[in-house]
């Protein structure tokens, strides 16, 4: 009913799942991951303990194969499960019940779990191991998601599309450096859900990703800008001239209002990207 991808990134120690079914909310179900640990998909006649069960025993020292074992010993109706395990060290193990509804099977190397059920053949899985490798030194949630659009390209769910899920963690990589857990988007009950969690990523990009690059604003920037601040109401009046206390306030507070405060930088630099998105949003004439 499901297809999927678990994948790590080695460079970064990143690691994340991808998945897109014709089943309600898959999210809900399949995808567990944690930073530092590993990530777990668990499909066909879902045995959602497979998630937390494996991440807890991966952090406990046991291989994916191990935990594979361990499953397979304990659940009595393991000929109908699949499921994919990638550990934070690149070792990975797929499984497919002899009672999983045909076409079913996966792929299993470094870094990577795919694997699939009710497809419409072997090319499903083998279009996505072929893009995930063609995406070497791509973002993480990029490779993933590129490679799920592949499946989906290639027939995908034999019986059609309704959801997908993004789900990714990551040292530091969330909100404010404070947390692992990094994206998390789910397309619910979509007709195209691989191409609504590509505008979503693209979203999530723009909100949450963090300046590669700044600079100052040149005058006419600055004078837009300060009459954007006036017009929102983030300040009653500004002054003319170089970049000022009063006006970083105001920056931060439109910042803050776009939830865009993953880009701010402060002392009148701006992250590239931010100042497209305020121009796009607000118009080239936002005192008019």
């Amino acid at each position: 009913m499901t297809f999927s991808i678990v994948g790590r990134d080695a460079a970064t120690g990143d690691i994340g799942v991808a998945v897109a079914s014709k089943f309600l909310a898959v999210g809900a179900l399949v995808p567990f991951v944690r930073a530092g640990v590993g990530a777990v998909a668990t499909q066909s006649y879902v045995n959602p303990s497979f998630g937390p069960d494996g991440l807890r025993l991966l952090a406990e020292g046991l291989s994916p194969q191990e935990v594979g074992a361990r499953f397979q010993a304990e659940d009595a109706d393991i000929a109908q499960r699949q499921f994919g395990i990638v550990a934070a060290d690149g070792r990975s193990v797929i499984f497919s019940g002899s009672g999983c509804h045909a076409w079913a099977g996966g792929i299993a190397a470094a870094d990577v779990a795919i694997q699939g059920n009710i497809l419409t053949g072997p090319e499903v899985v083998e279009a996505m191991h072929e893009i995930w490798q063609s995406t070497a030194g791509q973002p993480l949630p990029r490779r993933l998601l590129a490679a799920l659009r592949a499946g989906d390209d290639a027939g995908g769910d034999r019986r059609g599309r309704q959801s997908a899920t993004l789900l990714c963690a990551g040292p530091g990589r969330g909100y404010g450096g404070l947390t692992d857990d990094w994206v998390n988007l789910r397309a619910d009950d979509h007709a195209d859900p691989c191409t609504e969690l590509e505008r979503l990523l693209d979203t999530f990009d723009l909100l949450f990703g963090r300046p590669t690059e700044t600079r100052e604003l040149n005058e006419g920037e600055l004078k837009w800008l300060r009459a954007l601040l006036i017009r929102q109401g983030h300040a009653a009046s500004l002054p003319a001239g170089p970049w000022d206390a009063d006006t970083e306030a105001a920056a931060w507070a439109l910042y803050g209002t776009e939830n865009l405060e993953e880009r701010w930088v402060g002392g009148g630099h701006f992250d590239p990207a931010a100042l497209a998105y305020l121009r796009g949003h607000f118009g080239d004439h936002p005192g008019h």
